[in-house]
């Protein structure tokens, strides 16, 4: 595959698109998702221009995994959540809409979750979970 260096992902990790950033490191970046299937739905990527997981190499799998728990572990703590569904989609067969390697960590119950991108959430909502988050996070 050939990345598209154009993608919503690829410009929100060269700070030409805004996000609600909650966690950032050297290896990654996790941020709230705008078109949320549940309240709390952030999205973890890798730096690394990888469009599936196939494409990422092993040196960033770690980091991108660590990432992922600490989001998780934050999202129980501050959301309270009791489950985290965890989401990778390889792929436009497979649901992906971004063609950049991203994990869905959504605090609901599968039979919760509104569709896949269908609508935008409420941003001042999403922006208070992402403050709350980063605390937790150690970025503010």
């Amino acid at each position: 595959m050939s990345y598209n260096n154009e993608n919503v992902f690829a410009k929100i990790l060269r700070g030409e698109l805004p996000c609600f950033k909650i966690y950032e490191d050297e290896y990654s970046l996790a941020f709230m998702d705008i078109m949320p299937q549940a309240a709390g739905h952030a999205l973890v990527i890798p730096k690394y221009p990888a469009e599936t997981l196939a494409e990422l190499p092993l040196e960033y799998a770690t980091p991108l995994l660590s990432t992922v728990q600490k989001v998780m572990a934050a999202q129980k703590q501050v959301l309270g959540a009791t489950g985290v569904v965890l989401m990778q989609l390889n792929g436009t067969d497979a649901g992906q809409t971004v063609p950049h390697l991203h994990f869905h960590l959504i605090p609901a119950h599968l039979r919760n979750l509104k569709a896949h991108g269908a609508e935008q959430g409420d941003m001042a909502e999403i922006k208070a979970q992402a403050e709350a988050l980063a605390a937790a996070l150690g970025i503010f």
